[in-house]
C-alpha cells in the first residue's frame, strides 16, 4: 500500500504537482469556501485579541513590585506579596462583604423586579403606552454615574436637598445628615442600582416574553386558565433560559463592584466606609495614596479568578439541576 508521503515523493520525482495531505486539503477546502464569512469574522477576532487577550500580558504585574524607572518587564519579581497585601489589612472582611453583599441584592432584586416589569409591559393592550413606559425605563442606563451622583446629592443634600427640607421637614422630622449616617445607605445604594439597571434587565426579558408563541396562551385561555396561571405556567417557564444565563453572568461578576455607583454617589465619604467600602473603591483609594500598583493589579486578578470559577460552579449546578438549561 503507497502511503501518502511515498506517493509525494513520487510525483516529486516525476515533476508533478505535490498532493496536498487530505486533512490538510480538506481545510484548505474550507478555508477558501468559506472566505467571505470568515472575512466578516476577521474584525470582531481582532477586537478581541486586541482589548480582551493581549491585555492578559499585564496580569504579571500583580506578581511584581513595579517601578517606573525598570518598567514592567525589569521590575522585580515579589511573588504573592502583593495578595498578602490585600487580604492582611483589616479592612480584608469589609470590602469582601460589602462587595458579595451588595451584589448578591443587586442580582435578586434586579431580576425580580425587571421580570416583573416585563410581564406587566407585555400584559398592556396599548402598546404605545408599553413602548413610553419601557423607554422611559430604559433611559437611566444610559446616565453616567457622575450625572447620577448630582442627582442623588440633591435629594440628600443636607441645606436643600429635597428629601431634608421637603418630605422630612412636611412630616415635622429632623433633617439627617445622609452622607455621615452609614447605616441608611445598604438601602440607598440597593435603590439607585435597581433605578439605574431595571430598564435594561427589562429590555432583555420583555423581548424574551414576546417570542413566546400566542398559541400558548390560547390553548390556555380555551382551557380556563387565568392570567396570573398563565404567567405562572408559561410565561416564567419558558422564559427561564434567558433567566438563569443572565444570572450565571451576573453571579460571575459578584466579586466586582460598579465603582461609580460605590464611589461617586457617596462622595468617597470616610465616615460611609463601614458600608459602602467595596474592593474596587478600596484599591483604587490604595493606589491614589500609597501608589502601590502591583496591589490593585492582584485585587483585579483575584475578581476575575473568582468569578470565572463561579461562573463554571453556577453552571455546574444549573447541570445537575437540569442539564438542558445549562449555559455550558
Amino acid at each position: 500500500m503507497i502511503t501518502h508521503e511515498k506517493r509525494n515523493a513520487l510525483d516529486t520525482r516525476l515533476h508533478l504537482p505535490v498532493r496536498l495531505h487530505p486533512k490538510r486539503s480538506s481545510m484548505l477546502g474550507y478555508l477558501l469556501k468559506h472566505k467571505v464569512l470568515l472575512l466578516m469574522l476577521l474584525p470582531g477576532v481582532v477586537f478581541l485579541l486586541i482589548n480582551n487577550y493581549l491585555p492578559m500580558f499585564g496580569i504579571i504585574i500583580a506578581f511584581k513590585n513595579i517601578n517606573y524607572v525598570d518598567g514592567i518587564l525589569g521590575s522585580p519579581w515579589v511573588g504573592l506579596d502583593n495578595f498578602k497585601f490585600l487580604f492582611a489589612t483589616s479592612d480584608a472582611w469589609i470590602i469582601t462583604r460589602n462587595t458579595v453583599l451588595y451584589n448578591f441584592v443587586f442580582i435578586i432584586l434586579n431580576l425580580v423586579i425587571a421580570v416583573s416589569i416585563a410581564i406587566a409591559l407585555n400584559e398592556l393592550k396599548n402598546k404605545l403606552a408599553a413602548k413610553f413606559y419601557q423607554s422611559i425605563m430604559f433611559f437611566p442606563y444610559f446616565l453616567s454615574m457622575v450625572v447620577v451622583s448630582y442627582l442623588v446629592f440633591a435629594f440628600l443634600n443636607v441645606e436643600y436637598g429635597f428629601i431634608n427640607k421637603g418630605i422630612l421637614a412636611m412630616f415635622g422630622l429632623n433633617e439627617l445628615n445622609w452622607y455621615s449616617e452609614p447605616k441608611y445607605w445598604p438601602f440607598i445604594l440597593p435603590l439607585i442600582n435597581l433605578w439605574k439597571g431595571v430598564g435594561y434587565g427589562c429590555v432583555i426579558y420583555l423581548a424574551a416574553i414576546i417570542g413566546i408563541d400566542s398559541e400558548y396562551y390560547e390553548a390556555a385561555l380555551i382551557d380556563g386558565a387565568s392570567k396570573w396561571k398563565q404567567i405562572l405556567h408559561i410565561t416564567i417557564p419558558l422564559i427561564r433560559p434567558v433567566i438563569i444565563i443572565t444570572t450565571i453572568l451576573a453571579i460571575g461578576g459578584i466579586f466586582r463592584s460598579d465603582f461609580g455607583l460605590f464611589y461617586q454617589t457617596t462622595l468617597n465619604s470616610g465616615a460611609l466606609y463601614p458600608t459602602t467600602l467595596v474592593i474596587d473603591t478600596y484599591v483604587y483609594n490604595a493606589l491614589i495614596n500609597m501608589g502601590n500598583l502591583g496591589m490593585s493589579a492582584a485585587a483585579g486578578l483575584y475578581q476575575s479568578i473568582v468569578g470565572f470559577f463561579l461562573v463554571l460552579g453556577s453552571n455546574w449546578i444549573v447541570r445537575k439541576v437540569d442539564k438542558d438549561q445549562a449555559v455550558f
